[in-house]
C-alpha cells in the first residue's frame, strides 16, 4: 500500500475516519541465535515516517526487509488454520501453549495456523501471586496480533520471574474483513475492547486473590488500557486507593493515536515479507484502526482530564524506528495528578537496539524495562540489557 502527500492531505481533513486500507497481511520466518550486546547489525533499520510542516511522509519500503520466499519458506495455507474461539468465558480464551519464539515473525507465522494458543506462562488460573510479585500481569496485544504472537517471548520471562501473567485474545468479534482472518485480533472498537478487558481483569482477580492487577499492553494494548482505566472502571479517581489496577507498562502504545500514515504502514511492511494471509487487496481494518488515528471521537475523549489517572504508576517505551505509531514521541504520556510516569525510548544508551513497531515485543532490552517497571527494586535499572534487535524480525 503507498499513500501519497497529496492522498494523506485530504484523508487528515475528514471529519471523521472510518476505515484504514492496507494491502494484505504478511509474514516470514527468521529464526537464530541471540545476537550478543557488541555485534553490530547487518541492516539499517526500517526508517520511520517524518515529518515536514504539516505533512507526514511514509517511509519507503526497504529491499532490506527480509521476505518469507527469499529464504525458501512455504507459507503456511489460511485453509488449514484451526477455527478460533470468541468467547466471554476468561478461561477459555485460549487453548493450549504454543512454542516460546525469540522472533516476532517465527511467532506471527505460527499462529497464523494456531491462533487459539497461549504463550507459555500465560493463564495458569491456578497461580496464585507470591509476596515478591502480589499482582498478576496482564498482558494486552496489539491490533492484527494476538496473545501468543506478541508476547510469545515476554511472557514466558515474566513467568520465569516468579510472576502469574494472563493474555487474553480482546477485539476479535467484529465484522471487517481483516477480522475474519483468525489469528488477527484486536480489530474491533476500542470501546468494546476495553469492556471485554474489563470482564477479564474481574475474572483474574478473583481467581488470584489480588485486588490489583499490573498491565503491559503493546500499541492498541496501551491505549485500550486508558479506555479501560478510564471509562470501564480500573481506575477510581473518588478513591484511587481502590484502583483495580496498580502499574501501567506501554510497549509502544497508541496512546495519543497515529497518523492514517502510521496505520497503513503497518500492513504495508507486513505485506512487503512476502507472506499474503488476506489474498485480498483493500481489505477493511476494523474500526479499531480508525479509532487510534490522531483526533478521532475516541482520542479526543480519552484527552479529556489528562493522560493519567490518579493512583497509577506509568512507564510509556518508545522506540525511533516505530513506522507505525508516528511520531514515535506520541506513544509518550504526561503525568497528572497522583500518578507517575516514565517515559523511556529504548535507544537511550543502547544503541544496537533497532526494534521497530513489531520487533520491539521481542527486544530483550524492552523486555527489561518491563521487568524493572513491574519490580524496580527486584530488577533494579542496572539490570537492563543491551543487545541488538533487529527491525521487523526481532532476536
Amino acid at each position: 500500500m503507498t499513500t501519497s502527500r497529496s492522498t494523506f492531505r485530504a484523508t487528515r481533513k475528514a471529519t471523521t475516519v472510518r476505515a484504514a486500507v492496507i494491502a494484505a497481511m504478511a509474514c516470514s520466518l527468521a529464526l537464530g541465535s541471540g545476537v550478543a550486546a557488541h555485534a553490530q547489525p547487518t541492516t539499517a533499520p526500517a526508517p520511520p515516517a517524518t515529518v515536514q510542516g504539516d505533512d507526514v511522509i511514509p517511509p519507503a519500503p526497504t529491499e532490506a526487509s527480509p521476505k518469507a520466499a527469499d529464504q525458501g519458506i512455504v507459507p503456511p495455507s489460511i485453509d488449514s488454520a484451526a477455527p478460533a474461539t470468541s468467547t466471554y468465558d476468561p478461561q477459555a480464551e485460549t487453548k493450549g501453549y504454543g512454542p516460546a519464539f525469540t522472533n516476532f515473525l517465527a511467532g506471527f507465522l505460527y499462529s497464523v495456523v494456531n491462533p487459539n494458543v497461549a504463550p507459555q506462562g500465560a493463564n495458569d488460573w491456578n497461580c496464585k501471586p507470591s509476596a515478591a510479585h502480589p499482582r498478576p500481569v496482564v498482558l494486552l496485544h496489539g491490533t492484527w496480533e494476538n496473545a501468543f504472537n506478541n508476547f510469545a517471548r515476554m511472557s514466558p520471562a515474566l513467568k520465569k520471574e516468579g510472576y502469574c501473567v494472563f493474555a487474553l485474545n480482546y477485539g476479535d468479534t467484529d465484522s471487517s474483513a481483516v477480522g475474519q482472518i483468525k489469528s488477527l485480533r484486536g480489530t474491533d472498537s476500542v470501546a468494546s475492547s476495553a469492556k471485554e478487558i474489563a470482564t477479564y481483569i474481574d475474572a483474574v482477580r478473583a481467581a488470584t486473590g489480588s485486588a490489583q492487577v499490573d498491565i503491559v499492553g503493546h500499541s492498541q494494548g496501551g491505549l485500550v488500557t486508558r479506555q479501560y482505566l478510564r471509562f470501564e472502571g480500573g481506575a477510581n479517581p473518588a478513591d484511587p486507593t481502590k484502583n483495580k489496577v496498580n502499574t501501567v507498562v506501554s510497549v509502544a502504545g497508541s496512546n495519543h493515536g497515529t497518523t492514517l500514515v502510521g496505520i497503513g504502514t503497518l500492513g504495508r511492511t507486513i505485506n512487503n515479507l512476502g507472506l499474503n494471509v488476506l489474498g485480498v487487496v483493500g481489505a477493511i481494518a476494523g474500526p479499531a484502526a480508525s479509532d487510534q488515528v490522531i483526533d478521532s471521537p475516541l482520542v479526543k475523549g480519552l484527552a479529556v482530564g489528562g493522560d493519567t489517572d490518579p493512583g497509577i504508576k506509568y512507564t510509556v517505551i518508545g522506540t525511533k524506528y516505530d513506522e507505525v505509531v508516528t511520531p514515535y514521541k506520541t506513544t509518550f504520556l504526561t503525568a497528572g495528578p497522583g500518578a507517575t510516569v516514565n517515559n523511556v525510548t529504548l535507544q537511550d544508551g543502547c544503541g544496537i537496539d533497532l526494534s521497530d513497531h513489531l520487533s520491539i515485543s521481542v527486544s530483550l532490552r524492552a523486555i527489561g524495562i518491563v521487568k524493572n517497571a513491574l519490580d524496580p527494586k527486584g530488577f533494579p535499572t542496572k539490570s537492563i540489557p543491551c543487545a541488538y534487535n533487529s527491525p521487523i524480525t526481532g532476536g
